[in-house]
């Protein structure tokens, strides 16, 4: 029988991925939590959705919104559960990048010291063998090995499937998710079908990677987890019950660290938001900031009718406002500018214009839309108000109260989001006063709402009153730079 060889560095990449890839599934399922439905369509139309994980019904009498949808996953299937959808994506994407760089180093020394032939499949004949394999495990036999290798057929075709095939899927299903990439590169998103078809896909590569390591780890079982372990751990075949040992005590590591992450996420999630934030902005801001949307879809291509995130005002202020069709509404901008402006919106449609951009929108909790929104240009305000020089940012304040408005919300008081300064001159970033022709209405921030196409959809502001210029936004709210990162612990910066 062929001696089991594997490199150090082989064995190293393969436990940390064991790690890496779980921490990535949980995270993902709890993202999926907060929109557990899947399509086919750009719209995310309720109905037409091919699978759902959730039991709830939305009512047909009342205005409802996507939070009401969420489902409350248990921390033993999703990372950190709970419905915090924030720490999630801190873990997700904190797992990917590590799952990413492993998978660097894996291939790169996989090429360099040849352990890739291992692995490749160099005849067609292989698949006929693999099927007499399939036929032998079926009928509880061990298919033999491929002559002067440790793989059987079908094992060396399924290893082969998700090295080259599975993980650079995953990959790409999930950069056509980014806000960021598909504003810059729509026929990016458009090859995979759309953003809803991306991220379905991208959910059966998850079940394909599930279904593979049940099985691995079942194979690795009935051909001889000593034996198959201590080669993972030692190298070579030797010291099989200290090697079946030490592969419990990694898996046991491996459990330790996810127990840890749960529990460091459910009681101390600032700190969880502050010291992976630290990492993930960082390499957002290298990979995604430089993107500008570019977007122009067809009129054929606009949704129907979008979802809403968030619930209008209950003020009886912004009520009467409504009804008089928004003429007594004033739109304040101040703070570090050299000139402070109100205006009108009869004032704010005059300052350029009317800018109009057919565009997908991204929800954070992963449903999606396509409208054409019109408006002013972020920047020609911007402009008008001249920033000091000390300005950094832009806080956006609305009319909404989370208190009375959002009462399932985690948290009330004053909805507000702050921008950096330097997004307000991305091509498409515009204060929209109109929505597929028509003036915006109030269930989409009517008067004015934010557009910020590179962004997920949160970080769009929508009943706008305030803008204020400002250096640091440590004393606002909390100071995490937005109500959602305030309460819900999410990214300030979401090009993903």
């Amino acid at each position: 029988m062929t001696t089991l060889d594997y490199p150090v560095w082989l064995r190293i990449d393969h436990w940390l991925n064991l790690l890496l890839i779980t921490l990535v599934m949980r995270s993902g399922i709890e993202i999926l939590s907060t929109h557990p439905k899947l399509y086919w369509n750009d719209d995310s139309k309720p109905g037409t959705e091919w699978a759902r994980f959730t039991r709830k019904v939305m009512p047909t009498d009342r205005l409802y919104d996507t939070l009401d949808e969420e489902e409350d996953y248990h921390p033993l299937i999703s990372l950190p559960g709970r419905k915090q959808l924030g720490m999630g994506r801190h873990w997700h994407f904190f797992g990917v990048l590590g799952w990413i760089l492993v998978g660097l180093s894996y291939y790169i020394l996989l090429f360099a010291t040849g352990q890739w032939h291992r692995y490749w499949p160099y005849s067609w004949s292989i698949f006929a063998e693999a099927w007499n394999d399939i036929v032998a495990y079926l009928s509880f036999n061990l298919p033999p090995l491929l002559p002067d290798e440790p793989f059987d057929a079908i094992q060396k075709l399924t290893y082969a499937g998700v090295i080259f095939l599975l993980a650079p899927f995953m990959i790409c299903t999930g950069a056509a998710q980014s806000p960021a990439i598909e504003a810059r590169f729509p026929w990016y998103v458009q090859l995979w079908g759309g953003r809803q078809s991306a991220r379905s896909l991208h959910f059966l590569g998850l079940v394909a990677f599930l279904v593979f390591m049940v099985i691995h780890v079942s194979m690795v079982f009935f051909w001889g987890w000593g034996r198959l372990n201590a080669a993972m751990i030692f190298g070579a075949v030797r010291s099989i019950y200290l090697a079946t040992a030490v592969s419990f005590a990694i898996i046991g590591v491996v459990i330790a660290v996810h127990v840890a992450a749960t529990v460091w996420s459910l009681r101390r999630p600032q700190s969880v938001q502050r010291v992976l934030g630290a990492v993930i902005n960082g390499v957002r801001r290298i990979l995604l900031r430089p993107l500008n949307s570019r977007q122009n879809y067809p009129v054929r291509k606009l949704s129907e009718e979008h979802r809403v995130n968030g619930k209008p005002p209950t003020a009886i202020a912004y009520k009467v406002m409504a009804v008089h069709n928004f003429v007594d509404w004033r739109l304040r901008v101040g703070g570090l500018v050299e000139r402070p402006v109100t205006l009108d919106l009869a004032a704010l449609r005059a300052l350029a214009d009317r800018q109009t951009q057919r565009v997908l929108h991204n929800c954070v909790q992963g449903w999606s839309s396509i409208g054409e929104w019109s408006g002013v240009p972020l920047a020609r305000l911007v402009d008008l108000v001249r920033p000091l020089p000390e300005a950094q940012y832009i806080c956006f304040l609305t009319m909404q109260n989370n208190s009375t408005d959002e009462p399932s919300a985690h948290g009330g008081g004053q909805f507000y989001e702050v921008l950096d300064l330097e997004l307000a001159y991305k091509p498409q970033t515009l204060l929209a006063y109109e929505m597929n022709g028509k003036p915006l209405p109030i269930k989409h921030g009517a008067p004015l709402r934010l557009r910020v196409e590179t962004q997920v959809g949160f970080k769009m502001a929508k009943w706008i009153n305030q803008i204020e210029f400002v250096d640091d936004y440590s004393g606002i709210g909390h100071g995490r730079g937005g109500w959602r990162e305030d309460n819900v612990y999410y990214d300030k910066d979401v090009e993903i």
